[in-house]
């Protein structure tokens, strides 16, 4: 079963604790990539850029609206996520456990919809 592992942390405190080494503050990051593929879970995974950069897309009386930013303010923001595939939420909640953000933040567990593909 494959799972969205959800990334969520206040960036502003991110942005307090500037690394001076990138490849120091990646190391945990990599390490637990390479945990998951020794797993054979690993499908996919990125970090995201703040909300600032983000912008919102909704249809409000068949127009098309854009608005800078996230939809609502929030105390933790998504800031990346990890798709895995493994048995189970046993499983999925392991991987969920050891991301090295965990304690700064919360990781959301949600289980991807199998939809068919359209027959052709």
């Amino acid at each position: 079963m494959k799972y969205l592992l959800l990334i969520y942390g206040d960036e502003s405190a991110r942005r307090e604790v500037p690394p001076d080494d990138p490849a120091v503050a990646l190391k945990p990051w990599w390490e637990y990539q390479g945990w998951l593929q020794e797993k054979g879970w690993y499908i996919g995974g990125d970090a995201l850029q703040p909300t600032a950069t983000a912008t919102t897309v909704r249809e409000r009386d068949g127009k098309t609206l854009t608005t800078d930013g996230p939809f609502a303010e929030t105390k933790e923001q998504l800031a990346g996520y990890y798709l895995i595939e493994c048995e189970n939420l046993d499983q999925a909640i392991e991987a969920a456990s050891r991301i090295p953000a965990v304690d700064q933040g919360s990781i959301e567990v949600r289980p991807v919809m199998e939809i068919p593909d359209q027959p052709l």
